[in-house]
């Protein structure tokens, strides 16, 4: 397996050379990519944009988001994701996610959280066909707009969607249309049992994902971690034991990480739950972390 990992980041706001400065670590210490993940209801930089600029001043940099398909216009979203490739080189990585189910992202997303999973479903093979550069009906609230072939076109030939989330519907969903899997406060077993369910849905609609198209994406601390913020995890965990999905300290994440690539998962994101004073010194400390892992 081809171990990868990257850092991912909410898009704090960070001053234009702080976050290049960080950028700057991730490519120092040997990781494999920045993840800015979308949230709309929350302060943060727009992951398009960013990773756009970023894509810019650090040509060697892998650039990627978890970002929102309910909500968009399909049409500007194929045009932008392809954009996007196109200038950076072929640098882009994508997880296609429905949003947050609650909070301020229950309503901002603009679509009902029981309907977003559908319609990502419906909308990746549109995508797929327009970023493929073959003449496409687009449909949308007013009608359809037909034979739409866009160019220029992705330089990754093809532009692969992963998806996120562990609930069984997601996971068939995964099996039917996605590329790879990405999930996120999920046990290595849970992995294990998901991909096995993902490969079935998959035969049974006669694709295959790449073995190597399965990671995991790790919200952890390197110190222990506020009770207000405990308090939003156990929320957001659904009853997990948060010490199996969240690590909290250096020797915590070497042990999830090693016990995640024994279930065969090889992509990561590591995401600090509390932002870091210094990225670089935070870069540099999770280096070690994870020295001889990426191969």
């Amino acid at each position: 397996m081809k171990v990868r990992i990257g850092i991912g980041t909410g898009g704090e706001q960070q001053a234009p050379a702080e976050l290049e400065a960080m950028c700057g670590a991730i490519l120092e210490h040997g990781f494999d990519s920045i993840w800015i993940s979308e949230i709309l209801s929350r302060p943060g930089l727009d992951p398009l944009v960013a990773l756009a600029w970023l894509s810019g001043r650090l040509p060697g940099l892998k650039i990627g988001t978890t970002f929102l398909v309910p909500g968009r216009n399909v049409l500007r979203l194929a045009r932008q994701l392809a954009s996007l490739d196109h200038l950076s080189g072929g640098r882009l990585l994508l997880t296609a996610v429905p949003g947050l189910p609650r909070g301020g992202e229950r309503t901002a997303v603009g679509v009902d959280p029981k309907g977003r999973g559908r319609l990502i479903e419906d909308t990746l093979p549109v995508l797929r066909s327009l970023l493929a550069g073959e003449p496409t009906d687009v449909p949308g609230p007013f009608g359809t707009t037909r034979e739409v072939v866009l160019d220029p076109v992705p330089v990754q030939q093809p532009l692969e969607f992963w998806l996120g989330g562990s609930l069984p519907s997601a996971l068939d969903r995964c099996g039917r249309v996605g590329d790879g899997w990405l999930p996120a406060m999920i046990t290595p077993e849970d992995c294990g049992s998901g991909r096995t369910r993902i490969d079935e849905v998959a035969a049974e609609h006669g694709r295959t994902i790449d073995p190597e198209h399965f990671g995991v994406s790790i919200g952890y601390s390197a110190a222990p971690l506020p009770d207000a913020v405990l308090v939003a995890l156990e929320a957001r965990a659904g009853g997990a034991d948060l010490s199996r999905v969240v690590p909290v300290g250096p020797v915590a994440v070497r042990e999830l990480l090693e016990a995640y690539l024994e279930v065969g998962f090889s992509k990561f994101v590591l995401r600090p739950i509390v932002p870091p004073t210094s990225w670089p010194g935070e870069l540099e400390a999770l280096a070690g972390v994870v020295e001889g892992l990426q191969t």
